[in-house]
């Protein structure tokens, strides 16, 4: 079939994006499913810093591809083996696919999927194979997904399925901002009820991290950016307190937490917010971090520490999740009213629109932007 898409042709190109225009619609051939993959309908498509740092040359992929990983949409057809799915059924879009038989998927860790992760990094599917092609050739699939589309192929192991009610521009943003927010707080940083909990970098990852940490019941949430429009939307959402992440930062936050907090989560994917996160954990505390800096970015911290005072560095991809499990227990506190997830939604474009959709999220003037190829 012939369908519309957003394809990378060439990283690095100078902002705005509005201008330079990195992102082509361009008319794909998909093929047809193959053994345990899915034809989803896009209805919804998250824009991400994931995305953005493939466009700007920060996480380096084989081009050209088709973007977009964060998405829901509706099942059209079933390749040989599903059998577990219909079409009809809503689904939210993972990018990573668990193959369920790596030592990481045995040990109940498929974020961390061998295979998975190869095959990301190769730009096909689980399988292997690649379903998008141009005049020029095949086109490599973002993440097992490229949902900056009308329709994408993917793994049956990229797909979870969720309730038809649930709205596809709120169903798109569990599929990484709220896996990886709220994943790294409840998952990975383990936040129990009591805790003092700073969140630093307030893209949509962040502030569902900060959602996360005010539904584990934290008692002390201080949020730290850059964009001030950003720290008054989590105050807004639940913060006890907002600090700008200038040069003062560490010692504000120091003393409005009495020595540091429990828990630093690191979700602005840039080294010197990990150091910043760092330095305001107290003693005997733990920094976790789910942001991905640009492969050449290095932390340095004092070695003595880690013993002296037992601080403790973990990282944290897809928010630690299971997204079979994770999933349907996020949206049930969405439901509840404990995880408002729609309001971290702050522009619907249309496909046309995609790369004035970068520059918003480059700017900081947006939070989660939702692309509706259907539009």
């Amino acid at each position: 079939m012939q369908i519309r898409a957003a394809v990378l042709e060439q990283s690095g190109l100078a902002a705005p994006y509005a201008a330079s225009r990195p992102l082509a619609i361009r008319t794909l051939t998909l093929d047809p499913p193959g053994p345990g993959e899915v034809l989803v309908r896009i209805e919804a498509a998250g824009l991400c810093h994931s995305d953005l740092s493939v466009v700007d040359g920060n996480r380096p992929r084989p081009l050209p591809m088709a973007l977009g990983h964060e998405a829901a949409g509706v099942v059209e057809a079933l390749g040989a083996g599903v059998d577990d799915l219909a079409p009809g059924d809503h689904v939210v879009c993972i990018f990573v696919p668990s193959c369920g038989h790596c030592e990481s998927c045995a040990e109940g860790r498929p974020a961390l999927c061998g295979p998975g992760a190869a095959a990301n990094g190769a730009g096909t599917l689980l399988s292997g194979a690649r379903r998008l092609a141009c005049d020029d050739g095949a086109v490599n699939h973002h993440l097992g997904v490229s949902a900056f589309a009308e329709y994408a192929v993917v793994s049956r192991r990229s797909l979870v399925k969720v309730d038809s009610d649930l709205a596809f521009e709120h169903a798109a943003l569990f599929g990484c901002a709220v896996l990886t927010g709220v994943g790294a707080v409840v998952n990975a940083a383990r936040v129990r009820p009591g805790s003092k909990v700073a969140v630093i970098g307030l893209g949509g990852v962040g502030l569902a991290a900060l959602l996360g940490a005010r539904a584990a019941g934290a008692e002390t949430i201080v949020a730290a950016d850059r964009v001030p429009e950003k720290l008054a939307l989590a105050r807004a959402l639940g913060a006890t307190d907002v600090v700008h992440a200038g040069e003062d930062a560490a010692e504000t936050i120091r003393a409005l937490t009495g020595g540091g907090v429990d828990e630093a989560i690191e979700l602005a994917g840039a080294a010197p917010a990990l150091d910043l996160a760092y330095r305001i954990t107290r003693r005997g505390g733990a920094v976790t971090t789910g942001g991905l800096p640009p492969p050449a970015a290095t932390l340095a911290v004092p070695a003595v520490n880690l013993v002296a005072e037992e601080k403790t560095i973990r990282g944290s991809y897809l928010g630690s999740c299971v997204p079979s499990r994770d999933i349907p227990r996020f949206v049930r506190l969405f439901r509840r009213g404990l995880l408002p997830v729609d309001r971290l939604l702050s522009h619907r474009l249309p496909l046309e629109e995609i790369n004035e959709g970068l520059d918003l999220m480059r700017t900081g003037l947006s939070i989660r932007s939702v692309v509706q190829p259907h539009a």
